[in-house]
C-alpha cells in the first residue's frame, strides 16, 4: 500500500503542489528518497529515522521508498521532513491512513522528534487555503499561518508525538492565533535634524509620492540621518501590501516569531553587497534586497562605492517593480516595487564644491567619482538634491525642528488623495504617483498654459528624456497633492524641475 501526503515546492512566492508517496515493500532494508531533491532533501532520511526512533517508532525491516512527485520538479529545503515522516507513520498504522487527506504539510524535524520552524509557511498557508485544504506546520510558525484566513484549518504541533495523539483523539491541538509585531516606540524623528530645510522638504515630497531620491553632499551633512528618518513619515502598509511584504519575508525566513508588522520595510545593504544579494539569486534563487524592500525603502549609502554592475542591475526592478531571476533550469520572479533612496559624497575626498576646499586632483576627482553611476540609473531617480554642510548657526539655534508626526499627517493626506484618485479611475493597483503609467500621468497632471510653456522650455534646455519628462510630471502631481490642489500649476512644475537640475552635472559625468 502507498500512503500519500500533500506538501508544496516554492517558485518565488508561489507554491506548487507536491505529492509525497511512501511505500513499504519487501526488499533490501533501507530508505530511499527519489524525486529530484537537493542535499537537504537527501539528508531527510537520517532526520526522519532518528525522529521516529525518538518518538517510539522503529523503521520496518523492509524497503522504504519515498517518491516526491512530480519527479521532474526540483525539490529544495528541509520542509519535506514532516510530510515524509507522517507518510511513514500512516504506512505503519501509527496514524489513520486518511487523516492527512485534507492537509498540506511542511516542517523540519529535529533528532528528538520535535518539529523545527521552516521558511515559507505563510505562502504555503495561502496556497492551501486557496485549494480548500488545511495546513500542518511547526508550532513556531502557527501564528504566521493563521494570517492566511480565519476559515483555514491549521494544526501546529510541537512534536511527532503530539501530532499522533491529536489524530488518535487523546490530545486536541488548538488553532494558533495571528500575532502582530508591535510598532517600535523609538523611531527616529525629523525633529532631531537641525537645518537642512530644503532637504527635509524633498524627503517629504519623496514620501508623499513614493519617488526615488538621491542626496549629494559632503561628509557629516546629515544625508544618512535624513534617510534613516524616512520610515517615521511613511504611512503604514495597507492590507494587500502587508500580505505581499510578509510573504516575501516568510520565504526569506525573516518573520520573527511568525509576527506580522504593518511597518514599511527599510533595507540598508552595505556597499560590498553582491548582485545576487541585491536582486536575488544564489543556489535556491532567494529574494534579494530589492524584494525584501518591496512596498518600502531601499537605502543605498555611499552610492558610488557599490559595484557598477550591481547598481545597473537595479534598473529593471526600479522601472518595472519586479526582480526576475533567470537560471538554466528555472525562472523565478519576486515583487520589487521599491522607493530607492541613495546618498553620496560629491567626490572621493568628499569636499568638492565646499568653500575653502580645493581637491588635489581638481575637477577630475568629482567627474571620475560621479561617473561610477550610469546615466540610465540616474534617469530613473526623480529627486536629486544637494545637501550642504550644516552651519554653526543651525547647530546652536534654540528649539526643535518640525516633528515627524506633523510631516506624517501631510504625507498621509497626500497619499489618501492619490489612492482615491486612482480608485475612481479604476486603477486600484496604483497607490502613489511614482507608480503611475506615462499615459495616465499626462492625463491627471496636465499643466495649465503657463506650466506647459515652462515644462517645454525646461525640457529643451535640460535635454530631458521621455522618462525624465514624465517623472517631472509625477513629482509635480505629488506637489499639487501636498498643497491640496486639483490641478498642477506652474509653481508645482517649477519646483519639480528644480529637483532634476542638481543631477545634470552627474549625468554629464556619467
Amino acid at each position: 500500500m502507498v500512503s500519500r501526503v500533500r506538501t508544496i515546492a516554492f517558485q518565488g512566492i508561489e507554491t506548487v503542489p507536491v505529492d509525497v508517496q511512501v511505500m513499504i515493500a519487501p526488499g533490501k532494508v533501507g530508505m530511499n528518497i527519489v524525486g529530484l531533491g537537493d542535499k537537504a532533501v537527501a539528508e531527510s532520511r537520517e532526520r526522519v529515522q532518528a525522529a521516529l526512533h525518538a518518538s517510539g517508532l522503529s523503521m520496518p525491516p523492509k524497503k522504504v521508498t519515498v517518491n516526491l512527485a512530480p519527479a521532474d520538479l526540483p525539490k529544495e529545503g528541509s520542509h519535506y521532513d514532516l510530510p515524509i515522516a507522517l507518510g511513514l507513520m500512516a504506512a505503519l498504522g501509527a496514524i489513520p491512513s486518511d487523516a492527512l487527506d485534507d492537509y498540506v504539510v511542511l516542517g523540519e524535524l529535529a533528532l528528538d522528534g520535535t518539529i523545527a520552524p521552516v521558511s515559507g509557511v505563510l505562502p504555503a498557508a495561502i496556497g492551501a487555503n486557496g485549494a480548500g485544504r488545511g495546513l500542518i506546520c511547526p508550532a513556531a510558525c502557527g501564528s504566521e499561518a493563521a494570517w492566511a484566513g480565519a476559515e483555514i484549518d491549521i494544526l501546529a504541533p510541537r512534536s511527532l508525538i503530539s501530532m499522533a495523539n491529536h489524530f488518535r483523539g487523546t490530545q486536541v491541538l488548538a488553532r494558533p492565533e495571528p500575532m502582530v509585531d508591535p510598532q517600535p516606540a523609538d523611531l527616529l524623528d525629523l525633529a532631531d535634524i537641525k537645518g537642512q530645510e530644503s532637504a527635509k522638504r524633498a524627503l517629504e515630497v519623496a514620501a508623499a509620492g513614493g519617488h526615488n531620491l538621491l542626496m549629494i553632499g559632503p561628509p557629516g551633512s546629515g544625508k544618512s540621518m535624513l534617510a534613516q528618518r524616512l520610515p517615521s513619515i511613511l504611512p503604514p502598509l495597507a492590507a494587500k501590501e502587508l500580505l505581499e511584504v510578509s510573504m516575501i519575508a516568510s520565504i526569506a525566513g525573516e518573520l520573527a516569531g511568525g509576527k506580522l508588522s504593518d511597518r514599511r520595510p527599510f533595507r540598508n545593504p552595505h556597499h560590498s553587497a553582491s548582485m545576487a544579494a541585491m536582486v536575488g539569486g544564489g543556489l535556491r534563487a532567494r529574494p534579494g534586497e530589492v524584494s525584501l524592500a518591496h512596498n518600502g525603502v531601499l537605502f543605498l549609502d555611499e552610492l558610488p562605492e557599490f559595484q557598477p554592475a550591481v547598481l545597473d542591475s537595479l534598473r529593471q526592478p526600479v522601472e518595472n517593480g519586479e526582480s526576475v531571476i533567470a537560471r538554466a533550469n528555472h525562472r523565478v520572479s519576486y515583487p520589487a516595487r521599491i522607493q530607492l533612496v541613495a546618498a553620496m559624497n560629491p567626490c572621493r575626498c568628499g569636499m568638492a564644491g565646499e568653500p575653502g576646499h580645493r581637491c588635489a586632483r581638481g575637477p577630475r576627482c568629482q567627474a571620475d567619482y560621479q561617473g561610477r553611476i550610469s546615466g540610465p540609473l540616474l534617469d530613473r531617480i526623480d529627486l536629486r538634491i544637494e545637501v550642504p554642510a550644516v552651519t554653526a548657526a543651525d547647530l546652536i539655534a534654540p528649539g526643535r525642528a518640525e516633528a515627524s508626526e506633523t510631516v506624517w499627517a501631510r504625507v498621509a493626506a497626500a497619499r489618501g488623495l492619490q489612492s482615491a484618485r486612482y480608485a475612481a479611475l479604476g486603477l486600484p493597483s496604483f497607490t502613489t504617483n511614482a507608480h503611475c503609467g506615462a499615459a495616465m500621468i499626462e492625463r491627471i497632471a496636465a499643466p495649465d498654459a503657463a506650466g506647459a510653456a515652462l515644462l517645454r522650455d525646461a525640457s529643451e534646455k535640460l535635454n530631458l528624456s521621455a522618462r525624465a519628462y514624465h517623472r517631472v510630471l509625477k513629482v509635480a502631481r505629488t506637489l499639487a497633492d501636498l498643497d491640496g490642489c486639483e490641478n498642477v500649476g506652474r509653481i508645482h512644475l517649477a519646483e519639480a524641475i528644480s529637483y532634476r537640475i542638481a543631477g545634470e552635472r552627474m549625468a554629464a559625468a556619467a
